[in-house]
């Protein structure tokens, strides 16, 4: 099954069940089906179609459109720098053979400073998004999804297959803003919403202001970054009927789900495994995934990283963990050098390559620092050369025309030298401890 077969599926059984809602525009699955249908008249089997719009119907379809052309689709966030587009256009590009099944490619930020593209087949993606969701989080053809994300995000990514693949409504938000959130959960009737921690945060006073304005929501699906017990325990006081789940998973794959009464009785867990998925902890403690479609196919054309990644028929995810008596598991530790800040991961190796190319820095390090509203923020511990004149400012305007906003340093320190243990290794636990 593929995904606009899905959607033709739905057209035939309920035409005038609203598919898509965005600002004053309303599309049928009717109306979906027939442009995607369009498109069937121009095969692209094989290309892949890289998509750069805003949250928007018109994204939508686009991607169906790609689908159903036999194309794989390559969303790219509106707020990746020119550089890092430029770059994700050339290795998307590379003339390589691509499988029919093929569906998507979502390029992660690289441990090496350069992006991999994860390649998602049409069955990763349903079943990832339909069958395991289903059954882990009860959603249904007659709920409506809300989207709070950019849909070119692997969580957006989520809410549009977890609405279209059932034969759901999905309501777009185009740009996230708290009395919007609300009111459109409130006009749309919104049953099932994805809220990453920050959004929720940002939430928050709207909802206590008035948490009858969300009465429609009966699950909330918390996924790009860990949900903190406080923020936890006070969202769900204001909501009680709501059903909360926290999400671990990647790009690369679906791993755990957890309610919230599981995340209650066992701090710190992220779940356990989702139906068709299994887990195991290697010797040094890495989290180790594998199961039918739970798992990406591999890296675009990366066939060196997939050998690494896919060691002993497992896919290697990079963070450290632990699993408890009862199969819950818990993430002790970042395998990878990685911050998550506002539920996007930040590779810190990508950004210390963009702050090594500025003329007056000898040496950099990035690691990431708590903050209030997105968790995690970036900060650079800066060397200067010497007899350097450097500001805060002009190393963050430095990066930030060189990458997306959000990996670009909120907090930079200057340092006289980074502390290096006696092999010449960064001690980024001594910068995390330092603090900002």
């Amino acid at each position: 099954m593929r995904l606009e077969q899905l959607l033709f599926r739905h057209a035939a059984r309920r035409p005038r069940h609203t598919a898509l809602v965005c600002g004053e525009r309303r599309i049928t699955y009717e109306e979906l089906a027939e442009k995607t249908r369009e498109a069937e008249k121009r095969p692209l089997v094989g290309q892949r179609v890289a998509i750069q719009l805003p949250n928007g119907i018109e994204f939508v379809e686009q991607a169906y459109a790609a689908w159903a052309a036999g194309a794989v689709v390559v969303p790219i966030n509106m707020r990746l720098s020119k550089r890092e587009i430029d770059y994700i256009l050339g290795d998307a590009g590379a003339p390589v053979e691509s499988d029919a099944d093929d569906c998507l490619i979502l390029y992660t930020s690289g441990t090496t400073g350069r992006p991999k593209g994860a390649v998602n087949t049409h069955a990763n993606v349903i079943v990832q998004n339909v069958d395991q969701h289903v059954d882990a989080w009860g959603i249904h053809e007659n709920d409506v999804f809300l989207a709070t994300t950019p849909l070119a995000h692997r969580a957006g990514v989520g809410r549009l297959v977890n609405a279209l693949g059932l034969g759901g409504t999905l309501v777009i938000m185009e740009k996230f803003d708290a009395a919007g959130a609300l009111a459109l959960i409130e006009r749309e009737q919104v049953t099932v919403a994805g809220l990453p921690p920050t959004v929720i945060r940002m939430l928050l006073p709207a909802i206590k202001s008035d948490p009858g304005r969300c009465a429609s929501l009966r699950r909330v699906i918390v996924s790009t970054e860990a949900f903190p017990a406080p923020l936890m325990r006070e969202v769900s006081a204001l909501l009680p009927a709501v059903e909360f789940y926290g999400v671990y998973g990647m790009s690369e794959a679906a791993v755990t789900s957890a309610s919230l009464a599981e995340q209650l009785a066992r701090p710190g867990t992220a779940g356990k495994p989702l139906p068709g998925v299994e887990i195991s902890i290697a010797a040094d403690g890495e989290l180790l995934v594998r199961g039918e479609h739970a798992v990406m196919k591999g890296y675009f054309n990366q066939p060196g990283a997939n050998a690494e990644a896919f060691r002993g028929g497992w896919f290697h995810t990079g963070d450290l963990a632990r699993v408890d008596a009862e199969g819950y598991l818990y993430i002790v530790d970042r395998k990878k050098d990685m911050v998550v800040s506002g539920g996007y991961n930040v590779y810190s190796k990508e950004v210390e390559q963009v702050l090594a190319q500025h003329p007056d820095i000898a040496d950099a390090a990035v690691v990431g620092v708590p903050d209030e509203l997105y968790g995690e923020a970036v900060a650079a511990f800066v060397q200067p050369r010497p007899g350097a004149r450097l500001s805060a400012d002009s190393v963050i305007e430095h990066c930030r025309a060189q990458l997306a906003g959000y990996k670009k340093p909120r907090h930079v320190v200057f340092v006289d030298a980074l502390p290096r243990n006696s092999l010449g290794k960064v001690l980024k636990s001594e910068l995390r401890k330092r603090g900002v």
